[in-house]
């Protein structure tokens, strides 16, 4: 891949850190707080995590150099025409997964790859089903692994996508957090 650019992951998220070096690309994490993730309310839900990874770069680029490429992002969990975005509580995160036992769900991670003059945004959407899950299988995981911090309350990676995850047609990186694929290919082309 081209040099010409030093890349910023601006996430605190240690899955897509993983993922990006996964490209084995030199980047750096650069987070800015404070950023907002409000989108408008009559925003069609698949176009929401495109509409917040466009916000966030928006607030880089004015501290952006000329050789810099900010990489932003945002994922959120579709059920129907309901955003399922990160749990407040255990118990938000347990009502979470009873609404995606048992069914077929969309995983929309929205990126936007900025430097200081130009800008590319596209959307990668991932469909996930899950099997029925039981109450003692969703306070399990509820109690055992940090569901507060994810989209859906779930990470694929984890026990809940080991046991629950009947099939996925998409990327499975982007139901992680990244479609790193589809940024590569971006990025050859930026």
């Amino acid at each position: 891949m081209k040099k010409e650019y030093h890349l910023i992951l601006s996430s605190n998220s240690p899955r897509r850190k993983e993922l990006l070096a996964g490209l084995d690309l030199d980047f750096e994490i650069r987070v800015l707080s404070g950023v907002s993730e409000c989108y408008p309310p009559d925003l069609p839900v698949d176009e929401i995590a495109e509409y917040i990874a466009k916000e966030k770069a928006e607030a880089y680029r004015s501290g952006l150099n000329g050789d810099n490429l900010v990489i932003t992002a945002d994922t959120v969990v579709v059920l129907g025409d309901k955003v399922l975005g990160k749990p407040r509580t255990l118990d938000e995160a347990k009502d979470m997964l009873r609404m995606l036992s048992g069914r077929t769900h969309r995983v929309v991670t929205g990126v936007c790859l900025s430097t200081a003059d130009k800008q590319r945004s596209f959307s990668v959407v991932t469909e996930v089903t899950f099997k029925t899950l039981s109450d003692v299988e969703i306070d399990y995981y509820v109690e055992k692994y940090k569901p507060l911090d994810k989209a859906g309350a779930y990470g694929i990676q984890e026990w809940i996508g080991y046991v629950g995850v009947t099939s996925i047609r998409g990327s499975y990186f982007n139901v992680m957090g990244l479609p790193v694929q589809r940024i590569y290919d971006e990025l050859q082309n930026f």
